[in-house]
C-alpha cells in the first residue's frame, strides 16, 4: 500500500473511529483501526463488535493495499504532525508515515485478522433525514436510558418510524422522554428498532462534528434498516461514494407501550415560566438532603406552585412562585434532578406541567408545541 493524503481528510476519519477503540486484551485487532485503499481512496474501519464505522476519503494511492494499526497511536501521531500532505506506505505489517520534517514507523497486525463490518444489502430501502433535527431529538432523549439489564429493552432509544414522523423515546422506568420528528418524504412501511445507548452517543458525536460545517442546513444522513443491524450514512459532497458509514447491532426485546404511560388527562394543568421554576427548584433542592426529595403543592385558589424540601441535617426550604392553574389542588413529592432534566429538554419561556396527585405520574411540556412530552413518576411518602 502506498499514497498521499491530506492530513486534515486522515483526521477527521480518526477522530470517530478512535472513540470507539478501546485497550481490548482478549482481542488486540480491535484496537486497530483497517487502513484499506480503494481505487482513488482510502478507507478507514474500526469496530468493538457492537458498532463499526467505515470513512472513506480521497487520496492519491500509488498502490492497493491494507493494514491494521493501533488507532490511539495513530491518531496522537497524527494530531501532532503539523504537515498539510501525508505520505503512507505499509511493507508487511509496518506502516510507514512521512514528510518533510517527520518519518514514523507504526508496527500493526495483519488486516486479514480484521472483523468484517457488515455492510449494506443492494437495493435496500433507506429513508433520509436532515442531520441537525435528528441530533436535536437523540440529545433530548438520550440521558433518560435504563442503566441496569435487568430490562435491557430499556437500555437504548427507541426510533419509531411511522409514515409522516420519527418518534425518540427513552425510558428508565422513573421517567420517559419522546421527541418527535417530521420527515418530508413519507416510509413505504412503518418500522421500529431499539438502539444501544453508547452507539446513540456516538451517533450525536458524529451528527454534531458535521452539523458544525458550513453546509449544515443541507447536511442529510440516510437510515437503513436491517432486523439484526441499522446503518447510517452520511454522504459526502462528493457523490461518488459516502464519507461516513455508521453501523450497528440492535437490541433484541419488545419496547413498552409508552403511549398507554402517557396520561390523557391531568387532576391539575398548570402553566408557568420555565426559568423561574428551574431557579426555585434549584434553591429548594440544596435542603433535600440525600434522597433528592422536594415537595410540590399546586394551589389553584391563589394561583400558586409551592415548593418545600426539608432536612434533618441542614434545615428547610419553602418557596412559591404565581402561575395558570386549572384544575384541584395537589401535591406530590419529586426527584428534583429528574425535575431538572425534563425541563432542559424545553424550549421557550413558558411551560405546562400536569399533575396527578401523589402517585399518578406527571408530564413536563411546551405549551407552544406537542414534539415533546417527558414523563415523570413522583417519590412515593
Amino acid at each position: 500500500m502506498k499514497l498521499i493524503i491530506i492530513k486534515d481528510n486522515f483526521k477527521r476519519g480518526l477522530i470517530v473511529i478512535e472513540r470507539i477503540t478501546g485497550r481490548n486484551l482478549t482481542l488486540p485487532i480491535l484496537n486497530n483501526v483497517l487502513l484499506k485503499t480503494s481505487n482513488d481512496s482510502l478507507i478507514l474501519s474500526g469496530t468493538n463488535l457492537e458498532l463499526g464505522i467505515n470513512y472513506q476519503t480521497l487520496s492519491k494511492v500509488e498502490k492497493e493495499g491494507q493494514i491494521t494499526v493501533p488507532a490511539k497511536l495513530l491518531y496522537n501521531l497524527i494530531n501532532f504532525i503539523p504537515e498539510e500532505k501525508i505520505y503512507i506506505e505499509a511493507k508487511k505489517d509496518i506502516l510507514f508515515l512521512s514528510g518533510k520534517t517527520f518519518k514514523s514507523q507504526i508496527k500493526g497486525l495483519p488486516a486479514e485478522d480484521f472483523p468484517i463490518i457488515p455492510g449494506i444489502k443492494e437495493g435496500a430501502d433507506f429513508i433520509e433525514i436532515n442531520n441537525a433535527p435528528l441530533l436535536e431529538g437523540i440529545l433530548k432523549v438520550i440521558n433518560f436510558c435504563s442503566l441496569g439489564q435487568i430490562h435491557p429493552e430499556l437500555s437504548g432509544i427507541y426510533f419509531n418510524f411511522q409514515k409522516e414522523k420519527l418518534e425518540l423515546v427513552s425510558t428508565d422506568s422513573f421517567r420517559l422522554a419522546q421527541k418527535d420528528l417530521y420527515y418530508q418524504n413519507k416510509i413505504k412501511q412503518p418500522f421500529s428498532f431499539i438502539l444501544p445507548q453508547r452507539t446513540a452517543r456516538e451517533l450525536a458525536n458524529i451528527l454534531s462534528e458535521k452539523d458544525t460545517k458550513a453546509d449544515q442546513g443541507s447536511s442529510r444522513v440516510k437510515i437503513y434498516y436491517d432486523p439484526n443491524q441499522i446503518f447510517f450514512e452520511f454522504a459526502s459532497k462528493d457523490p461518488s461514494f459516502s464519507q461516513f458509514r455508521f453501523t450497528s447491532r440492535l437490541i433484541e426485546g419488545e419496547y413498552p407501550n409508552y403511549q398507554e404511560i402517557i396520561p390523557k388527562s391531568s387532576r391539575t394543568h398548570t402553566v408557568l415560566n420555565k426559568n423561574n421554576f428551574l431557579s426555585q427548584i434549584k434553591s429548594t433542592s440544596l435542603f433535600s438532603g440525600q434522597v433528592n426529595k422536594v415537595k410540590i403543592k399546586i394551589d389553584p385558589k391563589q394561583g400558586l406552585v409551592n415548593l418545600f424540601s426539608q432536612s434533618a441535617d441542614m434545615g428547610e426550604m419553602s418557596s412559591s412562585l404565581p402561575a395558570e392553574v386549572r384544575g384541584e389542588q395537589t401535591e406530590a413529592a419529586f426527584n428534583y434532578r429528574f425535575l431538572l432534566d425534563g425541563l432542559s429538554g424545553i424550549d421557550g419561556e413558558k411551560i405546562a406541567f400536569d399533575m396527578n396527585g401523589e402517585e399518578g405520574p406527571a408530564v413536563l411540556k411546551p405549551i407552544d408545541a406537542s414534539d415533546y412530552v417527558y414523563i415523570l413518576m413522583p417519590i412515593k411518602s
